[in-house]
């Protein structure tokens, strides 16, 4: 029972002490959180820059700490591959529409957007909310629109959903 009181009390007291999620041109959010997907799971860090009421750009780098192997038989032996760094690592740049002015919740920040980066071009729908002045959680969904060409048995690791959640920083 004093989980359940305690769990309350910080919920009611992070929604009565929330902040703006989104306050347009100047604005810098970072997150930082884990990256799940199928095969592997790692790390993702991204930070946006405001430039208008509704309007942000930023960049967005995934690194897969785990990934599943996978074994091969030549005909003698059996052998388990891993994927080099170049497998593991993706960077983007990114442009997203801040909707928190648009459905009028400050303290939440929706946003959909594009990306290009080293490995696809792609889509992404996230979403930030702000406890206090600097600090949130966030939660992302990306996807890829058009992959470029695959390489190995590794090249899908960067070509697919991921679903991203963390801590948000405002560093305005």
């Amino acid at each position: 029972m004093k989980k359940v009181i305690t769990f309350l009390f910080l919920v009611s007291f992070g929604l009565t002490q929330a902040q703006q999620a989104f306050t347009g041109k100047g604005d810098v959010r970072v997150n930082v959180g884990a990256n799940l997907q199928d095969g592997g799971s790692g790390i993702q860090g991204s930070v946006d820059f405001g430039l208008g009421e509704n309007f942000s750009f930023g960049f967005v780098a995934n690194y897969l700490l785990s990934v599943d192997g996978y074994g091969q038989y030549n005909g003698n032996q059996y052998y388990e591959q891993k994927p080099d760094f170049a497998h593991r690592f993706d960077a983007k740049a990114r442009i997203n529409a801040n909707l928190s002015s648009v459905i009028g919740v400050e303290q939440l920040d929706i946003y959909p957007g594009l990306s290009i980066g080293t490995h696809n071009f792609g889509g992404h729908v996230g979403g930030r909310y702000f406890f206090t002045d600097g600090f949130g959680v966030y939660t992302e969904i990306g996807f890829p629109i058009a992959k470029y060409a695959r390489d190995g048995i590794f090249g899908h690791l960067n070509n697919q959903a991921t679903f991203s959640l963390g801590a948000s920083f405002n560093l305005q």
